[in-house]
This record gives C-alpha cells, structure tokens and sequence, in this order.
C-alpha cells in the first residue's frame, strides 16, 4: 500500500526538472534580450533609446569635460563604416556614468550600429578607445519578423499575394479557418527545407541560379504530403477545399517566403518567425474576409455587386485598413 510518504521523492524529483526548466528559460532569455556587445571593459552597455539617441551606460564616472568634446564621438552603420551619422548633442547623467548621444537624424534600428568613444576619461586617467556594436534585443529581431509579416506587411493586404486562394476559400469561416491553418503548416515545412537546402546545398555548390525551381519543387512535395494526409485523416474538409488544395502549388506567398529568407540570409530561426508570420498572416486575412462575406450574404446588395465584385471591394477596404500598420515599429 502506497503511502504519502512514497509520493515525496517523486515529488521532489518534479521540483528538481522544475527549476532546471526555470534556469535554462532565465539563460535563455538573458540570451535574446541582450543587445550590447563591448569589448572594453569600461563599458558596460548601450542601448537604443527612441529614434535619435543611443544611451551608454560605464562603471564609474566620466570626466565632464571629456563627454562635452562632440569630437570624441563617431557612430555609424556596421555595413556602412564610411557613413558617419552626424551627432547633434551629448547628454551626461548626473551620476556622470550614463552618457545619450543624440543624432540629427532617425536611426534604421533594424540595422546594427557601431559606436566609437575615443580615449574615454575617468578620474583624469586615459582609459583607451572603446568600439560598441549596438543593435536592438535578438527577442525583438524574431518578434519584429512575425509581426511584419502577419500584420505590418500583410501579404494578402499589403503585397496582395495569394489571392485566387484567398477569394476562392473565404466564403464560410470553417473553410477559411482549416485553409489557413493547413497553408501556415504547408508553409512552415516547405520555408525550412527550402532554407535548409539553400544552406547546405545550393550556396556551398553555387547553384543559387537554381533556387525558384527548387523551391517550386520542394512546396509540391509538401502539398502533396499534406494532401495525400488531409485524404485519409479529414476527407470532409479534404472535399470542402476542393481544387484550392491543390492551387497552394502555386501560391505567390509560398514561394515568396523561401526567397525572402533566401536573399535576407535568414538564420534557422529567423526563417521559421517568417513563415510563421505568413502563415499566420494569411489566416488572419481569410478569418477577416470569411466574417464579413458571411455577412454580405445575408445584406442589401445590389445585384450588379454581388458575388466577386463586392469581395474585391472589401478586400480593398481591409487593404486601406492595414495601411495604417505602415511603418510601425516593434521594437
């Protein structure tokens, strides 16, 4: 007979897995929020605030005199070392050990920066020239990518790709909802060995000339897949999407994303917030258009705009929608 008693180890060995999981996700994140990388020990962050300034924070206080010289200065783009950004003013914190560059123009944050702060001064002592690549949290990166490419830059609303998919499926949300799950799992699958071929196959071997018809090849093998699954596994929502299925082959979102890692040389995980987003962004556009065509059945329309002709005129109106999402910024 098993007893309270028995049940502690047990117990115990749960905790144990518990603040393994804990220590791994706290590395884990201290990993992707960190945005600062310094190789003078002086320095012990910097990190964009706001469009036009850059903060860098050091161990101890900086001579006043030192941080009022615009001179001792430099900040530039990583992949533009030539191109100067022009600094308007420089702010020193009361604790003297906070220091904001303020620049006359907008920085591209997306972009990583390198700042220079020549013979740093402290405590009348010359501490040497100090170079700080600054860029935005990795966190940010990844959620940036999938939040661009499910709203900011919509593919359906903002590129307008995919549209015989979107209009021909859009008519009930039932078949809208499992069309758009199925193309994010589609697009997932086909977008990581798409990368993972371009990767290890077509760049190592210069064969890049070759990748639109790779990539054409490898979404219809993962559409044929998913079919040849749907057929066995749900065949009524198999017959509901009809000959759609089959037109993902040939869907301009799924093979945009593969070339979109391709040519931003997406890493692994870059790739799969891109085809999540897409993915994620077609769904959302085919439950939007389900929700207010399901409604135009059932509305006064006038005979001459029913059918298509008022789908493309609601498309158009969720297009102007999501143009307010233009340039917007996460992080």
């Amino acid at each position: 007979m098993r007893t309270g008693w028995d049940k502690r180890p047990q117990a115990g060995r749960a905790v144990a897995r518990l603040r393994r999981c804990g220590v791994i996700c706290l590395c884990m994140g201290l990993l992707l929020v960190s945005g600062c990388k310094t190789e003078h020990p002086f320095v012990q962050g910097a990190v964009f605030k706001e469009n036009h300034e850059i903060t860098i924070t050091f161990a101890g206080p900086v001579e006043q005199a030192w941080a009022q010289r615009l001179a001792n200065f430099s900040v530039n783009e990583l992949a533009d070392p030539d191109i100067l950004a022009e600094i308007a003013a420089v702010e020193l914190g009361r604790d003297s050990k906070t220091l904001t560059l303020r620049l006359a123009h907008a920085l591209n944050r997306q972009n990583s920066h390198t700042v220079v702060l020549k013979e740093i001064l402290s405590g009348g002592k010359s501490l040497g020239t100090a170079r700080i690549t600054v860029k935005q949290p990795y966190f940010g990166t990844l959620l940036s990518i999938l939040i661009g490419a499910m709203i900011i830059q919509n593919f359906v609303f903002s590129k307008y790709l995919g549209l015989c998919v979107f209009f021909g499926t859009s008519r009930k949300k039932s078949t809208a909802v499992g069309m758009g799950i199925t193309f994010t799992i589609v697009i997932v699958f086909a977008s990581m060995l798409s990368w993972f071929l371009y990767q290890f196959v077509l760049k190592p071997y210069r064969l890049d000339y070759l990748q639109i018809v790779v990539f054409i090849g490898l979404v219809s093998l993962t559409v044929q897949g998913v079919d040849t699954i749907m057929r066995k596994v749900n065949p009524k929502l198999f017959k509901a999407f009809g000959v759609y299925l089959v037109l993902v082959i040939a869907n301009c979102i799924i093979l945009a994303v593969p070339l979109i890692l391709a040519n931003n040389e997406y890493n692994a995980l870059e790739s799969l917030m891109l085809a999540v987003g897409a993915g994620g962004g077609f769904l959302v556009a085919l439950f939007l258009m389900s929700s207010v065509r399901e409604r135009l059945e059932v509305a006064n329309v006038p005979p001459t705009y029913r059918g298509l002709p008022i789908a493309f005129i609601t498309a158009g109106l969720f297009a102007l929608a999501f143009m307010g999402f233009s340039g917007m910024s996460i992080f």
